[in-house]
């Protein structure tokens, strides 16, 4: 897939900014099923479990925490 100017090193697709440059934040409320899908991971929970309520579980702090395992 092509990285488009604005991505961050190592994130897949676009993600959208603020107005400051920053990378927007995930909605907390993004299911698991498409965080799975779309960076090809398994966590083994429901894919209906909301995003924030599974880094509140695990104690981690942003998807890109968890994504890259800091």
């Amino acid at each position: 897939m092509p990285q488009h100017n604005n991505d961050a090193a190592g994130m897949r697709g676009y993600r959208s900014r603020n107005q400051d440059g920053q990378l927007r934040d995930k909605r907390d409320d993004t299911h698991m099923g498409t965080i799975e899908k779309q960076y090809g991971r398994d966590f083994g929970v429901r894919s209906d479990m909301q995003l924030g309520h599974y880094l509140k579980q695990k104690g981690v702090d942003s998807l890109n925490d968890l994504i890259t395992g800091k």
